[in-house]
């Protein structure tokens, strides 16, 4: 693997993304990059000047009853919920609040969600947050997932994303992959990478890597 490169948001200038080029092999695709986002999940000022942009392209477009984070992004998820009450996002929530959660995950990679977990899903207008959007098949997952309990899409939100909408749903996003021009996401069956015998650097998921020898 070679150095991490930093970029930084052209509109938020305090937002910076990591990505260390390579070849790395994720639950849907090979990718030539690992977006790290270690430090904007986990460090409390990051995370909440990542919440802040994110809350900004949403707040005159949205209703959110429930934030479900994918990828570790839970602190993410509570400071936007905080940020986006402060601006006087709607809920429909009895409450009068934003619920904030997290899906389990089956073998199949299937989204599941606990019987304790189901009030705060079931008809609900959800906001569905991640670290990153490449292939869209997690989407396509928590769609299928959120639709069993009646619930609504009604935004995606996303550190990083490759797609501009799935599911006819657009992302918002901070960085795409004009700020990663060279960014290549592969079907592991027709991945380019492996076809010119480039050795796989490291197996990936949304929570970190783990290196090959």
């Amino acid at each position: 693997m070679q150095e991490t490169i930093k970029i930084q948001s052209k509109q938020h200038r305090n937002v910076v993304l990591k990505a260390i080029p390579g070849h790395f092999v994720t639950p849907n695709s090979h990718v030539n990059y690992f977006l790290d986002m270690t430090t904007i999940k986990s460090r409390l000022s990051e995370a909440s000047a990542v919440a802040k942009a994110l809350s900004e392209q949403i707040t005159a477009t949205t209703v959110v009853d429930t934030i479900v984070c994918i990828d570790g992004c839970e602190i993410i998820g509570a400071f936007l919920a905080e940020d986006l009450t402060r601006a006087g996002v709607y809920s429909m929530n009895s409450h009068n609040t934003i619920y904030i959660v997290t899906p389990e995950y089956v073998n199949s990679g299937q989204l599941v969600f606990r019987e304790n977990m189901v009030p705060m899903i079931r008809d609900k207008n959800i906001l569905l947050l991640m670290a990153s959007a490449t292939t869209g098949q997690t989407i396509v997952k928590a769609a299928q997932a959120l639709g069993y309990y009646g619930a609504k899409i009604s935004g995606i939100s996303a550190v990083f994303s490759a797609a501009n909408s799935v599911m006819g749903i657009p992302i918002k996003s901070l960085f795409t992959i004009t700020d990663i021009p060279d960014y290549k996401t592969y079907n592991p069956e027709g991945c380019t990478l492996c076809r010119d015998k480039k050795k796989i650097d490291a197996f990936a998921n949304g929570f970190g890597y783990s290196k090959i020898g």
